[in-house]
């Protein structure tokens, strides 16, 4: 555990042990990898693979994309077919981030234990990024399963977070 690297960032989070309900949180674990796939999703990927979106800003191309999804999850609310998440019993925060671990400064899980969380990401998208994983100690969770879009998107917070702390560093010692 001593060669855990972390960088500070505060982030809520819900969790509970895998088994007290396992077989739905595998379920809903699978099926926000699914939900992120949607029809909008899958058709610029593939417009992405044919070369088609070669002269399009790629930014505003992304916002158009979020658009569209944010419209589809309103006109699901508005059917009343909103997808509904589990409810987990308990919320807490992360402090600390690593590339494959989470920590917290309280002491919230049992060595050996599995878990599901769902942690809120501030970034763009927001999103809840699920994974399942296992306690190596009373404050640190090591990912044991983790979707593949979510493992990017989270090292990438993880290096944006780091940029930050080496800027404060540089900034303390100009001073």
């Amino acid at each position: 555990m001593d060669n855990i690297r972390f960088v500070i960032a505060v982030l809520k989070f819900e969790y509970d042990l895998l088994n007290s309900d396992k077989e739905n949180y595998e379920k809903e674990f699978i099926s926000m990898s699914e939900y992120e796939e949607d029809t909008i999703g899958q058709w610029l990927k593939i417009a992405k693979a044919k070369g088609d979106t070669e002269n399009s800003d790629p930014i505003l191309l992304e916002l158009i994309v979020e658009l569209h999804k944010k419209i589809d999850r309103l006109t699901s609310i508005v059917k009343g077919e909103e997808r509904k998440l589990i409810n987990l019993p308990n919320k807490d925060e992360i402090n600390q981030i690593g590339f494959e671990h989470i920590k917290s400064d309280r002491e919230l899980f049992e060595i050996g234990k599995e878990y599901y969380l769902r942690i809120s990401m501030p970034v763009f998208p927001k999103r809840e990024i699920p994974i399942i994983a296992k306690a190596i100690s009373k404050d640190i969770l090591e990912f044991i399963k983790i979707h593949q879009k979510d493992e990017k998107d989270w090292a990438s917070y993880i290096m944006a977070r780091e940029r930050v702390m080496i800027r404060e560093k540089r900034a303390k010692k100009d001073v």
